[in-house]
């Protein structure tokens, strides 16, 4: 199957593509899914061929038109992964894909292959905490800077400042989180990625990465509006059935082989199996995301009228006329399945809400075909200092919600019976 159909060149919508590109029955005894891969290691039919697939896999020559890297070794390809990461390349609108054995494995490997020594990543903030903890904790230890700015409406202004106080030269990668993990802010990705274009050097150009996991692959695509690569952290909405661990990145060529390098020689890629799980998850993504955010919808508008809850984030409740509003509407096409809000009296007010719930599961992750709620300030956000959180709205009776599959009328119940307690 080709990303366009013969009939007038007609590019497929991704929903199609998600049950068929890149496989071929004819290869697999007639299958018409994929089988499972489960093999280390792959042989070849002469040491000619074994000898290209390495001069390909390593870099050491160009690909003749047409031409693509063989299978060798489950750590650099194998049949399942590279499905999926066609797929997702496919879907996001970009070139190249890879996967990795988790969402932090995707950000840490992109990172490591994109920055050097005295280089400084500008990130969003806040971000998720693993990525917080990467920022501020490991990648120091190998002399590469960070600098936060808020996520928002002030983003783009507050990363040319940085950029004048640093040196835009030595800026070599902008990392974006948006909507951000969990206020729920959007951040406008193609003005940050024209600001992006201007900074590093010739030699070194800073590269724009987009963290796409609360909105994608169905709500928003970031590599249109200017992102060089996209993550996610295939365990949520990709995966959705908070069965396995996995992340994957896709960009434009020039950079995912650069991500693709590290990938091979940090070993961070993730299984077969898992590979194949993520082919079969992401046929119904869209099918998933879409009722989960219609759901979503309705919790949200019953948190807005709730007199116990204050602050309620979704972004399908933002005003049209606000600047978020505004650019909600132009960067995405919907809402999704993520709320935030805040309810009157702190930590212990929080808690009791959260140990009263019966359908929703008190647990981390997020995507999943169950619904879930968790603290942020006490959980997923834990490593960031309460100064920090409290400036970027993460406060002590902020409660996160990811909206699963369950009925709408047992939520609902559900969500006023913990608001009562």
């Amino acid at each position: 199957m080709k990303r366009t159909h013969s009939s007038g060149n007609k590019e497929f919508n991704p929903e199609t593509l998600a049950l068929g590109y890149g496989y071929d029955p004819e290869l697999s005894a007639g299958s018409v899914k994929p089988p499972v891969f489960l093999t280390s290691t792959f042989q070849f039919s002469s040491a000619a061929e074994g000898k290209r697939f390495f001069e390909l896999a390593y870099g050491l020559r160009k690909a003749a038109d047409g031409e693509q890297t063989g299978l060798i070794y489950s750590r650099l390809n194998n049949p399942n992964l590279q499905m999926f990461e066609e797929r997702m390349a496919a879907w996001d609108r970009s070139e190249k894909g890879a996967t990795f054995a988790s969402g932090m494995a995707a950000i840490s490997t992109t990172m490591l292959a994109l920055v050097e020594p005295r280089s400084v990543i500008v990130s969003t903030s806040p971000v998720y905490g693993g990525t917080h903890y990467l920022l501020e904790h490991i990648l120091p230890r190998f002399g590469v800077e960070h600098r936060f700015i808020p996520a928002g409406d002030e983003a783009p202004a507050a990363l040319e400042r940085v950029a004048e106080e640093v040196g835009r030269e030595r800026v070599r990668m902008v990392f974006v989180e948006t909507p951000a993990n969990p206020s729920l802010v959007h951040t406008d990705i193609a003005a940050v990625a024209a600001i992006t274009a201007g900074l590093g050097s010739p030699e070194a150009p800073a590269g724009l990465v987009v963290d796409n996991t609360l909105l994608g692959p169905v709500f928003q695509r970031p590599a249109p509006q200017g992102a060089d690569v996209v993550v996610y952290s295939a365990t949520k909405f990709l995966g959705g059935h908070s069965d396995l661990i996995a992340g994957v990145a896709t960009g434009t060529g020039r950079v995912m082989d650069r991500v693709l390098e590290s990938r091979t020689i940090l070993g961070t890629q993730t299984s077969p199996f898992n590979g194949w799980l993520l082919l079969r998850s992401l046929e119904t993504v869209s099918v998933r995301m879409r009722r989960q955010a219609k759901t979503a919808r309705k919790l949200a508008l019953v948190l807005a009228d709730h007199p116990r809850v204050r602050n309620v984030r979704y972004p399908g409740l933002l005003d049209p006329a606000s600047s978020q509003g505004a650019l909600f509407q132009r960067q995405c096409t919907g809402a999704g399945s993520m709320i935030s809000f805040e309810v009157e009296g702190g930590e212990e007010a929080a808690f009791r809400v959260l140990d009263r719930f019966e359908v929703f599961r008190l647990a981390v992750s997020l995507g999943g075909t169950e619904s879930l709620v968790e603290h942020p300030a006490t959980m997923t956000h834990a490593d960031v200092s309460p100064e920090e959180n409290a400036g970027v709205g993460v406060t002590p009776g902020l409660i996160r919600m990811s909206v699963g599959l369950e009925h709408r009328s047992d939520l609902e119940r559900d969500l006023r019976y913990a608001l009562e307690g």
